[in-house]
């Protein structure tokens, strides 16, 4: 079955909506935005901007450091420079809606009760929650051990009990023959072919990059065929990781009015 992303994520943005209608005011979710733009950056914010509506919150940029004091929930918007990734870190952890500074991403892989999960893994629970996947006790295997794809969701596979192989795309990649759950982050076109899946495996294809001037995933749409569950690229994990973005975002006002 190929999972529709943008279905999904409506019904996390309707869902969250309800929630931040209750608030005393919408959530206000401002997003730093180091350097100018690239396009395909112009394009995700706009993106985020529709959806951060969708889920009745306010979205604002700015190029200022101090972008968090007046938000209730505060993303840096990636990639930044590498001196300025320090600034993540300045994130109060009761602002960080993208779990991206240090203490949130402790707090995440402790497992910690009152701990975010990272939108992109959070994505990944949404569909394995509605598609009644479960990973205790299943050989997973996550392509790429980066920060935002492969590393948490890695972690959080071997927390629900999932046995974990972390490859890199240079790797022997003989591994995911037996694999019933695949994470891939690598971000490089294709990579993943249908003979070296076994059938019926999950298939959560989380990498983008660029072919032939098209957004491409890692996996080979065709790898559907034999794959349970597919998340193809575009509009499978991406926008749906956007909308867990944004109930992050109400959860933390939530949790701020009521403590």
């Amino acid at each position: 079955m190929i999972v529709d992303g943008r279905a999904l994520a409506g019904e996390v943005l309707a869902r969250t909506k309800e929630r931040a209608e209750r608030l005393p005011h919408p959530p206000r979710v401002i997003a730093y935005v180091a350097q100018e733009p690239t396009l395909a950056t112009r394009s995700y914010l706009n993106f985020k901007k529709k959806s951060a509506e969708a889920a009745g919150c306010f979205f604002e940029e700015t190029s200022s450091v101090s972008f968090f004091a007046g938000a209730d929930a505060a993303i840096v918007q990636l990639p930044v420079s590498s001196s300025a990734m320090a600034m993540l870190d300045t994130l109060p952890i009761r602002k960080d809606a993208d779990v991206l500074s240090s203490a949130a991403r402790a707090k995440f892989a402790r497992g910690d009760a009152d701990a975010l999960l990272p939108p992109v893994v959070d994505a990944i629970a949404e569909i394995f929650r509605t598609y009644a996947v479960d990973p205790k006790g299943k050989k997973a295997a996550v392509i790429g051990a980066g920060f935002l794809v492969g590393g948490p969701a890695a972690t959080w596979l071997a927390r629900q009990g999932a046995v974990v192989d972390v490859v890199t795309p240079g790797d022997d990649l003989a591994v995911l023959r037996d694999a019933d759950i695949i994470v891939s982050g690598a971000g490089s076109p294709h990579l993943i072919r249908p003979e070296m899946l076994k059938e019926g495996v999950v298939l959560i294809d989380a990498g983008t990059s660029e072919l032939g001037g098209k957004v491409a995933g890692d996996a080979d749409p065709s790898c559907a065929e034999v794959c349970s569950l597919f998340t193809p690229v575009p509009g499978g994990i991406g926008p749906l990781a956007v909308a867990c973005l944004f109930e992050n975002a109400v959860t933390l006002l939530e949790r701020a009015i009521h403590t």
